[in-house]
């Protein structure tokens, strides 16, 4: 669904709107699901200097934020999972970065967890498929995207295994 003007202009004035549109990347009119997963990658940078305890910790709070958010939207929204919200997307590809804070990586490797993620949140594997049909609201919202995000952390960690 097309959002009209409005309806942009209330997302971007409600706090809740902000966020779950991921600083309003969510509506880039094309892909707002890879857009939002290209501006997590802003946040990231700073987020990756903390102690791994910190960064889970931070994890963990942005995605009860997403729930809180996305329950915000959905109910003004009336859209059970709109393209608008792209907050998932920021836990998810933080997720997914995860195992660059452990193990050495360059540049390229920030690419292929990218790369990744975007792979398992489109593709959609089981159980990320059963929570994106099964699971409602801001929970169901976050959680494929968190789950997609594992994915690619186990799949981008044994890369870095493979060739450490």
């Amino acid at each position: 669904m097309k959002l009209d003007a409005a309806q942009r202009r209330a997302i971007l004035a409600d706090p809740a709107g902000w966020i779950a549109s991921g600083f309003g990347s969510g509506l880039s009119p094309y892909a707002p699901g890879t857009a939002g997963s290209l501006a997590a990658l802003i946040p990231w940078f700073a987020l990756r200097e903390l102690p791994l305890p910190a960064y889970a910790l931070a994890i963990v709070a942005a995605f009860a934020l997403g729930v809180w958010a996305s329950n915000r939207v959905v109910a003004r929204l009336h859209i059970e999972d709109p393209g608008v919200i792209v907050w998932d997307e920021f836990v998810g590809q933080w997720i997914a970065l995860a195992p660059l804070l452990v193990w050495p990586s360059n540049w390229p490797w920030v690419v292929v967890a990218f790369a990744l993620f975007r792979l398992f949140d489109v593709t959609k594997p089981w159980p990320v498929s059963w929570a994106d049909r099964a699971v409602k609201g801001g929970v169901g919202v976050m959680l494929d995207d968190a789950l997609a995000g594992v994915y690619a952390a186990l799949v981008l960690s044994a890369a870095l295994y493979a060739i450490a």
